[in-house]
Formats: C-alpha cells, sequence, structure tokens
C-alpha cells in the first residue's frame, strides 16, 4: 500500500500529539496491575474470582499468534529474492540462540554457588510430598525426553498446530508453505497478495483485542497475589532476589553489551522503546501476547521483515534466555538444599543436559517446572520431588523469565538482522531516539512501517510523544 510521504508524516506527528498520556497503553496496564495487586492483597478471595478475566485475555492473544506468525514467515520469505538467505538467516538465529543459552545458563551457574542459599535448608527429599500442579509438572517432566522438542517439530496434521498452539510446528509450516509459494513462480503471485490482505485483516484485529490488554493484566495480577499471597514473596525472597539480579545483570551487561558493541544501539533506549509490552509481560506473566508487538517494531525500527518473521517466533522456542538463568539456580539450590553434592564435573554435566532441556520450557503451562524436572530426572543425582521448594514462588519468577527472552528475542533479532545485513541502522536509531512514531497494532497499514525511510516527527509532536 502506497502513501503520500508529506501528509503520511503530518497524520502521524497529529496522532501522536493528540494522545493523551491517560490513554497510552502502558499507563492503563501500569494502573490495572497496581489494583489488581491491593485487590490480590486485601480481598483475595474476590482477587481470585478475576483469574478468568486474565485467561481470556491470554486465550485471545494465543488464538492470533498461530496465524500472525505464519502469515508473517510465509509473507517474509516471499519478498526474499534468493532463498538461500531464507536458509543462512536460520542458522545463523540457531547459532546466536545456543551461544545465548550458554551465556545465560553459566551466569545463573555462577551466580548461585557464590551466594549458596540452598546450604543450611537440610532438607530431606523423603518428606517432600508432591500434590496439584506441581505433581502434574514432575510427573511430566519425568517422562519428557530432552530430544522430543526436535521430533515434535513434524505436525500431524495442517490444523494441528493452529489448535494446540505449537508455535514450532506452526514455523515449519509457514516455511515449508513459504518456500513452496516461492518456488512455484507466477501461480504464487496470487496466493501472495492474498496473504498480504489477510494479514492487515489480523493485525486489525489484533488491534481490537489489544484494547483488553489492561483488564487481562489486571485479572492476572490479581489472580497471582490473591491466590499465592505477598507473604509468599518472603518465604524464599533471598532466592527471588537473586533470580531478579542475576536476570537484570545479564539483560544490561550481556545484552546490553551485544547491543552495543555489535549492533551500536543503546539497550535502555530499546527499553523505552518496548514500554508498552514490558507492562504486559509483567502483569500476565507471559511472553506470548507480546510476540506480536515485538514483531511489529521491530519491522517498524528498519529490521527487514523475513528476518524478524523467522527469528523472534523461533526465539519463542529456541532462544529462552531466562528459562535458562532459572533452570541453572534453581537446581543448585535444590541441589544445596537437600545436601547433595555436586562436583565441578557434575554441574558441568548439568549445564549440558539443561542445554536441551531448556528448549522444551516454551509453549506450555508450567514449561519452566517441566523442564527443571526433566533436567533433575535425566541426571538422576538432584531429587526431582526437590522442586516443591521452590514452587509457591515460581509465579512471582515467571514474570522475570518473560521479560528475560523478550528482550533476548529482541536483541537476537536485531543482531542477526544487522549480521544479515538486513538492517537499517539510521532508521532504528530515529526510532529509538523517539524521532519516529511509535506504531500501533494495526502498523502493517502506516506510513513507514517496513519501508527504509524514516517517518521523522516534528519537535512539537516528539515532545507531545516524550512527555507521555
Amino acid at each position: 500500500m502506497t502513501h503520500t510521504p508529506g501528509s503520511g508524516r503530518a497524520e502521524q506527528a497529529a496522532r501522536i500529539a493528540a494522545t493523551p498520556w491517560y490513554r497510552q497503553l502502558y499507563v492503563q496496564v501500569l494502573v490495572a496491575i497496581v489494583i489488581g495487586v491491593v485487590l490480590g492483597w486485601r480481598w483475595p478471595d474476590l482477587a481470585t474470582d478475576m483469574e478468568p478475566i486474565g485467561t481470556t485475555f491470554i486465550t485471545a492473544m494465543k488464538m492470533l499468534i498461530g496465524p500472525i506468525v505464519f502469515l508473517t514467515i510465509i509473507g517474509g520469505i516471499a519478498g526474499v529474492a534468493d532463498l538461500r538467505k531464507v536458509g543462512r538467516t536460520g542458522v545463523k538465529a540457531l547459532v546466536y540462540f545456543q551461544a545465548g543459552t550458554v551465556v545465560a545458563l553459566v551466569t545463573g551457574l555462577v551466580a548461585i554457588n557464590v551466594f549458596r542459599l540452598g546450604d543450611g535448608v537440610h532438607a530431606d527429599p523423603a518428606s517432600l510430598k508432591t500434590s496439584g500442579d506441581a505433581g502434574q509438572y514432575i510427573s511430566q517432566g519425568e517422562h519428557q525426553h530432552w530430544w522430543e522438542f526436535l521430533t515434535g517439530i513434524v505436525p500431524n496434521s495442517v490444523f494441528g498446530p493452529f489448535v494446540g498452539g505449537n508455535i514450532l510446528q506452526v514455523i515449519f509450516l509457514a516455511v515449508v508453505f513459504g518456500i513452496a509459494v516461492k518456488m512455484v513462480g507466477k501461480t504464487g503471485e496470487s496466493i501472495i497478495a492474498a496473504v498480504g490482505r489477510l494479514t492487515e485483516v489480523v493485525f486489525k484485529v489484533l488491534s481490537f483485542v489489544m484494547k483488553a490488554a489492561p483488564l487481562g493484566a489486571f485479572g492476572a495480577m490479581s489472580y497471582a497475589i490473591g491466590k499465592f499471597g505477598l507473604s509468599t514473596l518472603t518465604s524464599l525472597g533471598s532466592l527471588i532476589v537473586l533470580f531478579y539480579a542475576t536476570s537484570a545483570l545479564f539483560v544490561v551487561l550481556v545484552l546490553g553489551g551485544v547491543l552495543a558493541l555489535y549492533v551500536r544501539l543503546n539497550i535502555f533506549q530499546l527499553f523505552r522503546y518496548f514500554k508498552e509490552e514490558f507492562w504486559l509481560i509483567l502483569g500476565t506473566s507471559t511472553a506470548e501476547p507480546a510476540l506480536p508487538g515485538l514483531m511489529r517494531k521491530l519491522q517498524f525500527m528498519g529490521a527487514e521483515r523475513s528476518t524478524v518473521g523467522l527469528v523472534v517466533p523461533t526465539g519463542y522456542s529456541f532462544n529462552l534466555d531466562g528459562a535458562a538463568i532459572y533452570l541453572s539456580p534453581a537446581t543448585l539450590y535444590i541441589a544445596q538444599a537437600t545436601d547433595t553434592s555436586l562436583s565441578l564435573g557434575g554441574q558441568l554435566g548439568l549445564l549440558a543436559v539443561m542445554l536441551l532441556t531448556s528448549k522444551g520450557a516454551a509453549g506450555v503451562a508450567g514449561g519452566g517446572f517441566i523442564a527443571l524436572t526433566a533436567t533433575l530426572s535425566t541426571v538422576g543425582s538432584v531429587p526431582a520431588a526437590g522442586i516443591m521448594l521452590i514452587f509457591g514462588i515460581d509465579k512471582f519468577m515467571s514474570e522475570c523469565r518473560a521479560l528475560v527472552n523478550f528482550f533476548g528475542n529482541a536483541v537476537a533479532t536485531l543482531s542477526v538482522a544487522k549480521w544479515e545485513n538486513g538492517l537499517d541502522l539510521e532508521r532504528a536509531r530515529a526510532v529509538l531516539a523517539g524521532e519516529v512514531g511509535v506504531p500501533s497494532p494495526a502498523a502493517q497499514d502506516e506510513p513507514g512501517f517496513g519501508s527504509d525511510a524514516p517517518v521523522i516527527v516534528p519537535s512539537a509532536a516528539r515532545g507531545a510523544e516524550a512527555a507521555s
């Protein structure tokens, strides 16, 4: 779709300037989170009844993730002149993902070895009783093999991945269909055009669903605080603080270092750019609702559509930095708390297993716990029942895992895009500096989206945006 540059910029600037601060999505989500915390703290019984509000919003978002990933990947592949570039981008992404997982696991391993928070607990594994969701996760993890995430890539049917919400299988189908459409030549041109039109429709539906984001954050946060209580935070507060501090250092130093030294962008500006997604993840405890926004905004920054469409969805299954940081300290904490001695060689063996089991932490409820149990069951030296020691605080650690995963995937996509010469750095810097407007959920139809030419916002509009 074409736009008149002058009129498009004026419309976008006017739209930014005319939006008051209280109508900004991230402000509404933040207020909803605060209200949810207060409700859960003061009236826990009423707060737990708010669960359907949060789960309904998350379900509505998950309903759209499959079609968005499928259509975006097909559109991206169709727009690539040389199909070899698709394979090259995929290989580079997997190399980056694995390197990031190693660094994240080592970071968590060093942190728990330095502070050794489990020493002195002296928990008896035989006395730890598993029940409820924890028992279900342990059972599922004990029967999950490290190689299942590979064999599960191929779906049983074409529609199965969309029904079950298996993003990895959706990616597989999209890549196969995208390559096929590209290779049939003129026959596929009408299909590519239809994919483009259908993508616009799906993103318009997304804009409708995103209006309910504050309600979703309110329902999820109310239920979490009402169900588990603020007292749960104090029972193992030191482990929570260690995990959050380690995660923050990883994001700022490791991810920020990669972004600054290689991509030449600022991690703190990236935080500001993704503030809406930040609060949405914090409120819902999952990064999935923020996936469409991440893809949309990265493309708006100047990253090639084909790179974004391939790297971001794949990263949601393979690039789980937050889950990796969680797995190593959680495993070592359980070992220390149950007086299980692990040598340096034993810890390195755990790390090797976690490189594989961490890939199974995405796309399923309790994925982090299932991956943790799978790790303990594979190694055998640390009792799997020990996860009951940390089950109560897992809900309060899931937000941090999701946030780290989110920013890890943002940095990964920008890095791979730069690696593939598919990133407009001038535009990216202008966007992060606030000189270019932020795309709305229907950004496919906005001036500047997916193009190389920045849409510079006049200083008056820029000031209004900064004030919000």
